[in-house]
């Protein structure tokens, strides 16, 4: 009789570590960074973490909420028209790489991580120069100038998808995918309590709308502009704004009949969200494009045109590639994205077809892989 391999146990057997993580600036980044902390913590709670991120962005915010310490780098990204800004730019690096070189002697890492986002570059580039072992983890499809360069630097670079050795050296390449709130994910068996948590009719199509951490100013004009299809057909909605378009949305929702739409600066439980829908309109940032990968549902992605080197495009086409989801651009959103949303819901096959394709592509357990890369990234280096 065979034995059976033993299953490799992450708990409790690893020693502790110190870990630095740097990036940030949307959800996207921020996230990410916080489910491979929480997975590290999982596999040795005495684990001790440091965040890096750019001062004024919401990782100021978000990474202390988590439970973990942060510190800023005054850095920012390049603008896209000459400005006094871009002129003062290389002072700002040059002054970030050496605070972060502060920063890591002070802390005394074990190993440095970066999930892309403007601290992220400075902090990574100390590291690697500083001999400490170093991954990054490039959430698109098409890596970033930044992350091109850290490649060259760092030890190993955590991808989600497939022919990353055009930007990268193969050798140095693990394919994990990219962390998502898992919770966020877990839908199965919650679309009747999803229903009575948005009190929505369990009978009537339902389209979620998703912009972001920080919305999405072109899906939510062009969703207000369309509202009156949404009372006359009967298909309900549920729509996230951001915050800074919530008191627009409230009053185009309260200026038409509204049996079956709710609207929200922010959504709590996204579970119930993704369970409710039966059409997804969601950006394409790297970190929402594994996240409905997972959920499995036919979504329509309208890319951001406001990101550097147009990645989310690049990251929706990924997909498209693979017939796992349709692609609309920005600039026909306010044409044509409701009425192709409202046709794909109406055919059977193609919504089979969308949400089959997508779920192929979905890759789970993302941060613990992560995590134990970083744990056999230290132990190499010992």
């Amino acid at each position: 009789m065979k034995r059976r391999k033993k299953k490799e146990d992450t708990n409790l057997q690893q020693p502790d570590i110190r870990v630095i993580i740097s990036g940030g600036g949307t959800g996207g980044h921020i996230f990410p960074a916080i489910a491979i902390a929480g997975a590290l913590k999982k596999i040795n709670p005495a684990n001790q973490f440091l965040f890096v991120g750019a001062s004024g962005r919401m990782e100021m915010e978000k990474v202390p909420a988590a439970g973990y310490q942060i510190e800023g780098l005054n850095i920012s990204g390049i603008q896209r028209k000459l400005t006094l800004k871009n002129l003062l730019l290389p002072v700002k690096i040059i002054k970030s790489v050496l605070k972060a070189r502060s920063i890591i002697k002070n802390f005394k890492p074990d190993v440095a991580i970066g999930v892309g986002g403007y601290a992220s570059g400075p902090l990574l580039y100390a590291s690697t120069g500083m001999h400490i072992p170093s991954l990054i983890q490039e959430q698109n499809s098409y890596a970033g100038i930044t992350n091109k360069i850290l490649g060259k630097r760092v030890q190993k670079i955590c991808v989600a998808y497939s022919g990353m050795e055009k930007f990268f050296p193969k050798e140095k390449i693990i394919m994990t995918g990219n962390p998502v709130r898992e919770e966020m994910t877990d839908i199965k068996g919650k679309r009747a309590a999803a229903m009575d948590f948005f009190g929505l009719d369990a009978t009537k199509k339902t389209v979620l709308v998703i912009g972001g951490s920080l919305g999405a100013r072109t899906i939510n004009e062009s969703i207000a502009e369309s509202i009156q299809q949404f009372t006359q057909s009967g298909v309900q909605l549920i729509w996230q704004t951001g915050n800074a378009f919530a008191i627009k949305a409230e009053a185009v929702v309260n200026s038409v009949p509204n049996t079956g739409i709710r609207t929200f600066g922010f959504i709590q439980r996204m579970d119930y969200a993704y369970a409710a829908a039966d059409i997804i309109i969601s950006r394409a940032g790297a970190s929402s494009v594994s996240e409905l990968s997972l959920v499995g549902k036919p979504v329509v992605l309208v890319p951001s045109p406001n990101v550097a080197e147009d990645h989310q495009t690049k990251n929706a086409m990924a997909l498209v590639s693979q017939e796992a989801a349709v692609l609309i651009s920005d600039s026909m959103a306010r044409e044509s994205l409701i009425s192709k949303t409202f046709e794909i819901l109406e055919d059977v096959e193609l919504k089979k077809s969308l949400s089959t394709n997508i779920s192929r592509l979905a890759l789970s357990d993302s941060a613990e892989k992560i995590a134990m890369e970083v744990y056999r990234l230290v132990k190499k280096n010992n």
